[in-house]
């Protein structure tokens, strides 16, 4: 699995818009700024570069998780590697 962070100044660009949306479904949004400056998402596959669009090796600070922020959680590398495993069982998948 690939961690890419995507400012939101370049989401249209590369998800498209409601009336003309891209298939990205191979990816897998997890964690937003709380601002909603910038996602973090996963994707199995390498991504071609494109403005806005950064390959991560590690997670950055700042983020909160998509599903949980009315939790508070902070997203971390920990945090990552428990979302996989759990996708991995449940064959959503594959590394």
């Amino acid at each position: 699995m690939k961690l890419y962070k995507i400012n939101a100044a370049n989401y249209e660009d590369y998800h498209g818009t409601i009336e003309n949306p891209i298939d990205r479904s191979y990816t897998t949004t997890i964690a937003q700024k709380p601002d909603c400056s910038a996602f973090l998402f996963l994707c199995k596959d390498a991504q071609t570069a494109q403005t806005g669009l950064s390959l991560l090796t590690t997670v950055p600070s700042g983020f909160d998780f998509t599903y949980c922020q009315e939790w508070g959680l902070t997203i971390n590398d920990d945090g990552i590697d428990s979302w996989k495993e759990n996708r991995i069982k449940s064959n959503k998948f594959t590394v």
